[in-house]
């Protein structure tokens, strides 16, 4: 199967640039998770806690739906490769300011300080470049392939994540503890960086717009009167039927993956109490699951069908999620590495079709406002869970509490997915901006199904 057939070479790089690009995005996302906890101590001083790691992260979940907002209206008014590479610029600067930034014996707490400002201004960054590369690929693709582009970008989170949990372990490895926690985190961030800057030479160099996004564009701009434009119509007017579902949708799929990601870690060696070093280990391989079978998910969703996709993989994982997690973390029946692998396979998995389905939503003068907002703010409250989750805890117990998040997760995926439309693979022979104008102009299911069924 090609990926890019009968595109022209700025099509064929803005696609590729849609799944390497995602690529460096996650590598940037997942930095402070992973990388920075061992050299805690040397930012944020010898008696740092956990409180200095949750700050650094919450920084960047704060500064992504404002990255998506902003940067998501240049991207529909300038155009999408500019403003991608805007927001490389932006992410890789970040990076590289972060490996320099002084130690706390130095500067005191002016470091931790620094480096959360850093990630806060890198989140909004990162959400600028998700926000405008991922449309920008989906309206280049072709359109029996866009669920198989979709799967295949979204899946760089997982292979970022592995990545990075394996060359910390690698580097601590090979440094010694000590010397990973005095300078060579540094050096993952380092390379963090100049990966921006080589993608930011390829869009430079390869990518362009779209040339009916292009026009599309220009016409709306020479209306006297737009239907609908901006972050005002996604929210509370035209489109704010579309957002909400999507929003809905988005919450489910990070409940899940809060709960079977960040969480599972710090369970595993809390309740089933494996090492550190054997906790990386089962993270990477599931991570390593997940990927692979969310590259194939997308174009899943294709040949099934978007709606039907969603409330069938929504279902199972509300009825799935909480028996694994059972059988895996609370009775311990089913062995560590299958169940946790198997957990994220049948909850994240299915973000597949997300890039696709977001943007067949929007036309295009609101489709990164649209995508990036729907995308970007559903991610804050499931990202509040260490503050919500123990008064779930208090009324219904340890893991019982889990597997209620899981239940409400795997529900909204269904329920949200059936207030979609239909987009059966019929429909999805359309290209993405024709698919969302039929729909944004004649909203009915009839009117837009009409000859297809």
């Amino acid at each position: 199967m090609t990926l890019v057939p009968g595109l022209p070479p700025a099509g064929r790089a803005a696609v590729r640039g849609g799944v390497i690009g995602n690529y460096v995005d996650q590598l940037s996302i997942f930095l402070p998770v992973v990388v920075l906890a061992p050299a805690l101590a040397t930012l944020a001083g010898p008696h740092a806690g956990v409180t200095a790691g949750a700050s650094v992260i919450v920084a960047t979940l704060l500064g992504r739906p404002i990255g998506s907002m902003v940067f998501g209206r240049l991207s529909d008014r300038i155009g999408r490769t500019r403003t991608t590479k805007v927001a490389i610029a932006g992410t890789a600067a970040c990076s590289l300011a972060i490996a320099v930034v002084p130690t706390h014996e130095s500067i005191g707490v002016l470091a931790i300080s620094t480096v959360v400002l850093l990630r806060f201004v890198g989140g909004v960054f990162l959400a600028g470049e998700y926000t405008s590369a991922i449309p920008l690929a989906m309206e280049w693709s072709v359109p029996r392939r866009r669920g198989l582009v979709s799967g295949l970008i979204m899946s760089m989170a997982p292979w970022a994540q592995s990545t990075i949990a394996f060359v910390t372990a690698a580097l601590i490895a090979l440094l010694g503890p000590e010397t990973y926690a005095a300078w060579g985190w540094r050096l993952v961030f380092a390379a963090g960086g100049a990966a921006g800057l080589a993608l930011l030479g390829y869009y430079s160099s390869r990518v362009a717009d779209a040339p009916d996004v292009v026009r599309q564009r220009e016409r709306t701009a020479d209306e006297d009167a737009p239907a609908a434009l901006g972050l005002r119509a996604v929210l509370g007017g035209h489109y704010a039927g579309a957002f909400w579902q999507m929003f809905g949708l988005m919450t489910g799929l990070w409940l899940m993956t809060n709960m079977v990601v960040i969480l599972a870690a710090g369970r595993l060696g809390a309740d089933a109490g494996l090492t550190g070093s054997r906790t990386a280990v089962v993270m990477g391989v599931a991570a390593v699951a997940q990927a692979l079978v969310m590259s194939v998910t997308g174009h899943l969703s294709t040949v099934v069908g978007r709606r039907r996709f969603f409330i069938t993989w929504g279902l199972v994982a509300a009825v799935a999620a909480p028996l694994l997690w059972w059988g895996t973390v609370a009775a311990g029946v089913i062995p560590v590495i299958v169940g946790i692998a198997l957990l994220q396979v049948i909850t994240v998995c299915g973000y597949g079709p997300v890039g696709a389905y977001l943007c067949e939503r929007f036309p295009a003068h609101v489709r990164s406002t649209g995508y990036g907002t729907a995308y970007s703010l559903s991610i804050v409250a499931p990202a509040l869970w260490p503050w919500w989750l123990p008064t779930v805890e208090g009324a219904l117990g340890h893991d019982g509490s889990v597997a209620a998040v899981l239940v409400v997760g795997g529900l909204l995926v269904a329920g949200c997915g059936a207030l979609g439309p239909r987009l059966a693979p019929a429909e999805l022979d359309r290209d993405v901006e024709s698919l969302a104008r039929a729909r944004d102009e004649a909203p009915s299911e009839a009117a837009l199904a009409g000859g297809h069924s």
